[in-house]
Order: structure tokens, then C-alpha cells, then sequence
């Protein structure tokens, strides 16, 4: 019996093993892990985890915005208009993407400058969240803290779908595609780190 009981233990302690290890990473990162997607896609939120779980910092690449320029995104876009905004965002983005490793989550649009998407193919593994109109609109439904969405939520599926139809294609050229949905954010950054293990094991 107590022999039985022993083998009982080892065995859920093998399996204990087995389960972590399938939640960690198969080797250190040594790139930029850069997170592109639409507004409201979780970039924020999934690379804030995702950066914890990777043992990495993790940037806002929004945030960096407003620090160089001092102002909020939506006094920037009011400011100095829509093409010195995107500028002053490919600005940042060459310097965070020729940065320290790091999760870095991108702005909405950002990734389809040039300049960025041959940046992000030198320096970083790059990781398109993908979500349907839905998931999108539920999202970003009364915020009023993006600059692109501003307005009556009425018009807010029409802006949506615009971009959906102007940058996926764009956002299609990422190393890895993971769809978003409406599920805890946990599980969503689970499915980040297998499809990051397998990208690495394919590489």
C-alpha cells in the first residue's frame, strides 16, 4: 500500500512538471517581442502579461508617444494632424524596435509605416492579435482616450471595419497570428506563449 501510495505521488509530481513546463518558454528571448493589432485587439493588456511571464519589460508604445511629445494622443492628432502624428510615431517606434528585448505593444496603425514592418523583421518576433468587428466594437465602445475612435459610437462599427479593410493587410505579414476573443486574459496569453514556442521551435 504505502508503496502504491509513493509511486501515486511521483507520478503527479512528474505530471505537476510537465504541465509547467508547458507554460513557460522553451529558451530565453533575446528579441523585441512586438505586439501590432488594432485598437481594442489586448495588446496593452496581454503584453503587460505576457512581459511577466516572459520575465521581460514591458512598453507601451502609445505611452512612449506621449512622453517625447509631451501630450496626450488626442492632443497630439489635434495639435499637429494625423501625418506628423504618424511621423512622430514612426519616430518612436525606430527607437523602441532598436531597443533592449522587451514586450513591446505597438500603437493601432503604427505597424503600417515601412519603416516600422522592416524594423520590427530585423529586431523583433512579431505577434499580429487578431480580432473580429465584434470583439473590436465591444471593446472600444465609450472610450473616449483614442484618437482614431473619437466620436458618436454610432459611426464607431463604420471606422472599425475601415481599418479592418485598410490594415490587415499589413498586419498579415507578422511572424504570428493569434486570434483574440472574448475569453479571459490569462488564456489569451497562454495561446501568445504556444505560438511562440512553436514559432521558435520552427525557426
Amino acid at each position: 500500500m504505502l508503496i502504491k501510495k509513493q509511486v501515486f505521488i511521483l507520478s503527479s509530481i512528474i505530471n505537476l512538471k510537465e504541465e509547467l513546463k508547458k507554460q513557460t518558454m522553451i529558451k530565453k528571448i533575446d528579441k523585441i517581442i512586438l505586439l501590432v493589432g488594432l485598437m481594442g485587439s489586448g495588446k496593452t493588456s496581454v503584453g503587460k502579461r505576457l512581459a511577466k511571464k516572459l520575465n521581460l519589460p514591458f512598453v507601451d508604445g502609445d505611452q512612449e508617444i506621449e512622453k517625447a511629445a509631451g501630450l496626450s494622443l488626442v492632443d497630439v492628432l489635434k495639435c499637429f494632424g494625423e501625418e506628423e502624428y504618424r511621423a512622430g510615431e514612426k519616430r518612436v517606434m525606430k527607437r523602441l524596435l532598436q531597443g533592449s528585448p522587451c514586450v513591446l505593444a505597438s500603437g493601432g496603425g503604427s505597424f503600417v509605416a515601412d519603416q516600422t514592418r522592416a524594423l520590427a523583421k530585423l529586431h523583433a518576433i512579431t505577434i499580429w492579435l487578431k480580432a473580429d468587428i465584434d470583439v473590436l466594437y465591444n471593446r472600444t465602445a465609450g472610450r473616449k482616450h483614442r484618437p482614431f475612435l473619437e466620436g458618436d459610437d454610432s459611426h464607431l462599427k463604420n471606422k472599425l471595419e475601415k481599418y479592418i479593410s485598410e490594415e490587415y493587410p499589413y498586419y498579415s505579414e507578422a511572424d504570428i497570428v493569434v486570434e483574440t476573443k472574448e475569453e479571459q486574459v490569462d488564456n489569451t496569453v497562454q495561446r501568445v506563449i504556444d505560438a511562440i514556442n512553436k514559432f521558435l521551435k520552427a525557426a
